[in-house]
This record gives C-alpha cells, sequence and structure tokens, in this order.
C-alpha cells in the first residue's frame, strides 16, 4: 500500500485517463440491473471510494498546488462522465438533476487537496487533516455494515473495504511510528464503535403494507403475520375516528417469505411477499 500512496509518478496524463475511466465505470455500474444494490454499485451513491481515490492523488503529487489542482481535475471530470454517459445512452437528465451537488465537492477539492498533501510531512498535525476522512469513511461504513446485517452478502465487499481503508491510511501514509500507532488506535476504535452500533441498533425497515379498502376489508380483530418470522413483525393498526386500517410492518431481513392476513373465522388470505432493505413487493397467491 505504501507504493500505491507515495511511488506512482501520478502524471497528468494518467490521471486524465484514470478519471475518464472511473468516471465510465462509475455510470455503468450505476445502469447495470445486476449490480443493483450490490457492493459494486456503491461508488455511485456514497464518498468510500471517492475518498480513497482523493488521498491517492494527494499522496502522489509533488507539491501542495500540485495535488490541488489534479484533485480538483480528476473530479471535475470523473463526476460529469458519470451522469453524461448515462445520460447520453438512457436518454435522462441525471446531469442537470443530480451534478449540482457533486460540483460543490469539485470546487471544495482545492483547498482540500492543497491541506491535505501536509499529511506528507508526517508532523502529528497531519493525523488531523486525515481524521475527517477517516470519519467520513467510517461514517459510509455504518451504513454498509446495516446493509450487510439486513441483506446478507450484499454491499459486504464495500463494509470490507471501508474498514480496511481505515487501517491502511494512518500505516501508509505516516512514518513515524507513534503518529501510525495512534492513528491506527482511532481508526479501531470507529470500526468497534460500528460494529457495536449496528449490534446494538439493528437494521429495521418500517413501512405499512395494506390498507383495507374495496379488495381487502378487515379490522383489529384479524391477524397478519410472515410464515417466517425472522423477516419481521407485522401489526394492523386502525384509526380510532376514520377506522381505516393498515398493516404495520417492522421488516428486519430481505428475502422471500409469505404473509397471511386471518380473519376472525379463520378464513385467510396469503400473499407473496419479497422484502428489500428499503422496498417490497407483493401480489396475492392464486387459489
Amino acid at each position: 500500500m505504501k507504493k500505491i500512496f507515495l511511488e506512482i509518478n501520478l502524471t497528468w496524463p494518467k490521471l486524465i485517463i484514470m478519471s475518464v475511466i472511473l468516471g465510465v465505470y462509475t455510470a455503468i455500474m450505476a445502469m447495470l440491473p445486476i449490480a443493483k444494490d450490490t457492493s459494486f454499485s456503491d461508488l455511485t451513491v456514497t464518498f468510500e471510494v471517492w475518498i480513497f481515490f482523493g488521498i491517492f492523488i494527494i499522496m502522489n503529487s509533488k507539491s501542495p498546488k500540485d495535488s490541488a489542482l489534479k484533485c480538483f481535475v480528476f473530479f471535475l471530470i470523473s463526476q460529469p462522465l458519470v451522469y453524461l454517459v448515462q445520460d447520453v445512452i438512457n436518454h435522462s437528465n441525471l446531469f442537470f438533476t443530480y451534478y449540482r451537488f457533486w460540483v460543490l465537492w469539485t470546487i471544495a477539492c482545492i483547498p482540500m487537496g492543497f491541506i491535505g498533501y501536509y499529511m506528507k510531512k508526517g508532523k502529528w498535525w497531519g493525523l488531523l487533516i486525515l481524521l475527517p476522512m477517516l470519519l467520513l469513511t467510517a461514517e459510509e461504513c455504518t451504513g454498509y455494515l446495516s446493509r450487510t446485517i439486513f441483506s446478507f452478502p450484499r454491499h459486504l465487499l464495500t463494509t470490507i473495504f471501508c474498514m480496511s481503508m481505515l487501517i491502511i491510511y494512518p500505516l501508509a501514509i505516516f512514518k513515524n511510528k507513534k503518529i501510525k500507532t495512534i492513528g491506527v488506535i482511532i481508526s479501531a476504535i470507529l470500526i468497534i464503535f460500528i460494529v457495536l452500533v449496528c449490534i446494538m441498533k439493528p437494521p429495521v425497515y418500517s413501512t405499512y403494507i395494506l390498507s383495507n379498502g374495496d379488495k381487502y376489508q378487515f379490522d383489529d380483530s384479524y391477524k397478519t403475520y410472515l410464515l417466517d418470522k425472522k423477516y419481521g413483525d407485522l401489526k394492523i393498526e386502525c384509526e380510532e375516528e376514520t377506522k381505516d386500517c393498515m398493516i404495520h410492518a417492522d421488516f428486519k431481513k430481505a428475502g422471500k417469505t409469505e404473509l397471511i392476513l386471518e380473519s376472525p373465522n379463520g378464513k385467510k388470505v396469503i400473499f407473496d411477499i419479497s422484502i428489500e432493505r428499503s422496498k417490497y413487493t407483493i401480489k396475492e397467491k392464486s387459489n
């Protein structure tokens, strides 16, 4: 890893080629159905991989000015390409919808690249410069570990990548043993905190599924449950004034099972339900 962060001759042609390749690759991952909701498409929505490339550029730059300009140009090329490639292929309008968010980060790369270069000086304050990047990586890691727990093994590679980078960054960037040690301790504390948060507050997808109406008639005298209870808990909630009722779900795991709606006299309506981290599909089974 030291060779990757400190011994690459990052010329301008190499930087531009890297920017184009990563921009196009990210756009492809965003469009590929097979990559949807997997580690391969995570870089299309979150920061962890882009933090890695930002640090890679900073550590292989020759001066603070060189670092600032190369970080700026890298994101100036790669991020618009992510949206423009999708717009051309899918005839969408993503560039004008989403790039206004990324353009602010692109501009911020100028001071961040300039200041980030001073991590190469090997001083204790270099760890303070690295700390925001560690915290942001840790934040992304928390979200992906939660998703992995909910829908294993989805996002597992991203979770491993984030945890690995938290340890590798201080080891690869700094030469001083004390600074390395302190950096690794900080990263280890962050990883422990991430794991504890996800264990103590496991992921739950709360939503409403069915409402009583023309097709399905039920009230709070009915029972509802999932055939395999490991996927979560259901209950019927009714408004006192309107008597409108809905099935509330707390899903705890992704997968497929059956939802049963049972009347007081034992009559059952059975549905096939497919659960994902933030959505579901449901269809009544044929008798």
